[in-house]
């Protein structure tokens, strides 16, 4: 964690010791949001008419869906909020220590944030307000396999392919 007090911090600059262990978290990472997105594609699918169904109740490849209740919006935005935040947290510190633009950086980090917040609200509007919000679904999801997927790569790039910086 010391690393990251250097304003000057690189990751493709780190010991090898360190990028193990980074890269190891990133492979972990990466293995729970594909399985995730695994899931979400088995489960609900991206199609706006199913993810209505999913959410209001109905038929998805054959298997009876009912309408979200309180208690299962709760139990989702909850899990959503505590968990997912950690693993932003971590791997929004790892992409800061890339040397991409500054206007990059600050690009995927917003995006994967309010994906996130757009993916919590997202899943209260369509069920409590109009099904119109399941796009707001949808493009949330899409919004954070870019985010996620650039904050899992671009690290691993830099810190295994991307050249040393320069000594000053």
């Amino acid at each position: 964690m010391k690393n990251f007090a250097a304003p000057s911090f690189r990751l493709r600059d780190a010991s090898f010791e360190i990028r193990v262990i980074y890269s190891l978290f990133l492979i972990f990472i990466l293995t729970g949001l594909a399985t995730v997105w695994f899931l979400q594609f088995q489960r609900i699918g991206i199609s706006y008419e199913r993810v209505v169904a999913y959410y209001l109740g109905g038929e998805i490849g054959g298997q009876i869906f009912f309408a979200k209740n309180l208690n299962a919006l709760l139990e989702e935005t909850h899990f959503h909020a505590f968990t997912m935040s950690v693993v932003f947290l971590i791997l929004a510190h790892l992409f800061l220590a890339t040397s991409i633009p500054k206007s990059a950086k600050l690009f995927f980090i917003l995006t994967t944030f309010f994906s996130h917040v757009f993916d919590m609200a997202g899943s209260w509007l369509t069920r409590m307000l109009s099904p119109f919000f399941a796009y707001l679904l949808i493009a949330s999801w899409l919004g954070l396999w870019i985010g996620y997927a650039a904050m899992i790569f671009l690290p691993l790039y830099e810190m295994w392919l991307a050249r040393k910086s320069e000594p000053e």
